[in-house]
């Protein structure tokens, strides 16, 4: 990993963080489902130009079309659970449950993918961070908190690690990220945008600073951020840039309280800290 490497992982870690509050805020005006579905309609619409701009063919492999449907399905569940738990409960709560990812890919990985040996390392990972989950699903104090929302969070976290292992285990690894990406979000704007009359009213008290999260989600986020992520899953080691996945969960429960002031339990640091320190076991290798 050179410096642009690290420094490019660790603003992206930051970027996904603050999501997170954005994704918070600009629930106030729009409610979640809908706007996971017009963040994803206008992702089609920026992914479009961005690839006809770069002459990236729109036609995914026939053997690969089945896969990338159902990636699109497990994107669409993992954003109705994601901004769900985020309108029912706080950021630091959400983060620390739904960065839990990379301990259930871990697990799925064992069993799906035989070349993934439970090594000490690992397992020890594995148990601190599941300990955290547990740790973050028991703690009912500090601030505003939701069984529903903690749940939903889970949810997420489970799809999110669906579409990594599919992407790993199907025809989808050989399709270029902007197939992939785009593939994802004109699955899921349909079904999000359809799905949300049934989770309440569609607009609530819009001002500009809800108008400029969408936007900032669209373009920052459900386009270019993803973009960013599955170029630097190419130009480094799949285990160099997943240890920069900590990261992201120490920094939502930061910004959610500095930029919301949400009221943080001294459970929920506790929790934080035992995912961290498991991701970090989890992704990382022993040189030989």
């Amino acid at each position: 990993m050179d410096a642009f490497g690290a420094v490019a992982l660790t603003a992206f870690a930051l970027h996904l963080a603050f999501n997170q509050v954005v994704i918070k805020v600009t629930g106030g005006g729009f409610g979640p489902v809908f706007a996971a579905g017009v963040r994803s309609a206008g992702a089609v619409l920026v992914l479009l130009l961005w690839m006809y701009l770069r002459g990236v063919s729109l036609r995914i492999p026939r053997v690969a079309l089945p896969w990338a449907v159902l990636s699109g399905l497990l994107f669409a569940f993992e954003f109705v659970c994601l901004f769900t738990a985020l309108d029912l409960t706080t950021v630091s709560r959400t983060s620390v449950i739904f960065y839990s990812m990379p301990l259930w890919l871990a697990l799925a990985s064992t069993v799906l993918l035989p070349e993934e040996r439970l090594t000490r390392r690992k397992l020890m990972g594995l148990a601190l961070a599941f300990s955290g989950v547990v740790v973050a699903l028991s703690d009912r104090s500090g601030g505003h908190v939701s069984w529903a929302g903690d749940m939903r969070a889970l949810c997420s976290a489970l799809a999110w690690g669906g579409i990594a292992l599919l992407v790993r285990v199907s025809p989808l690894a050989h399709v270029p990220p902007e197939q992939q990406l785009i593939a994802q979000v004109a699955v899921s704007a349909p079904i999000l945008l359809l799905m949300a009359p049934f989770f309440g009213p569609l607009v609530r008290e819009i001002a500009p600073i809800h108008i400029a999260g969408m936007v900032f989600q669209i373009i920052a986020v459900g386009s270019f951020g993803y973009l960013a992520w599955f170029w630097l899953m190419k130009q480094y080691q799949a285990n160099s840039v997943a240890s920069f996945s900590f990261l992201s969960p120490v920094a939502s429960v930061l910004m959610g309280w500095v930029l919301l002031g949400e009221q943080i339990a001294p459970t929920i640091w506790v929790a934080l800290v035992l995912v961290a320190v498991g991701i970090t076991l989890i992704n990382r290798r022993v040189r030989p």
